[in-house]
């Protein structure tokens, strides 16, 4: 038997219910240290299909709580083409090192290539090669 979502959604809200096991969470990472600088301009505008290699990369930053409240941070570059990863760093601090070094290392993959390469992050900033 097939359940609708979106039906089960309408039933709990129209009886007050509220599931507490896949509820989304209160607090997202954010990197934000203070005021806001120059924003990208968003060059991509969700067209995230390519069908050239190392055209559209793009990157985020998720955190992840581990046992000890010990917190370790994700940063991959992948490539829009194929969902390769190109990239990473994991890191106990998202400091700027832990960004730049994958950055890097994506950048001397992808520095042969013929075509114009955009990095996109929606942390508003963005590489053009």
């Amino acid at each position: 038997m097939e359940v609708n979502h979106k039906k089960v959604q309408r039933i709990m809200t129209e009886l007050g219910l509220k599931g507490n096991k896949f509820m989304r969470k209160s607090r997202r990472y954010s990197s934000y240290k203070g005021t806001v600088g120059t924003v990208a301009k968003n060059l991509i505008h969700r067209r995230f299909y390519t069908n050239t290699a190392y055209q559209k990369l793009t990157t985020d930053i998720t955190e992840f709580k581990c046992a000890d409240n010990c917190k370790l941070y994700l940063s991959p570059i992948m490539d829009m083409y194929n969902g390769e990863i190109l990239s990473y760093g994991i890191s106990k601090r998202p400091t700027l090192d832990f960004v730049m070094e994958p950055l890097e290392d994506a950048l001397e993959i992808v520095k042969g290539s013929k075509y114009r390469t955009t990095i996109h992050s929606d942390q508003g900033w963005h590489y053009q090669h």
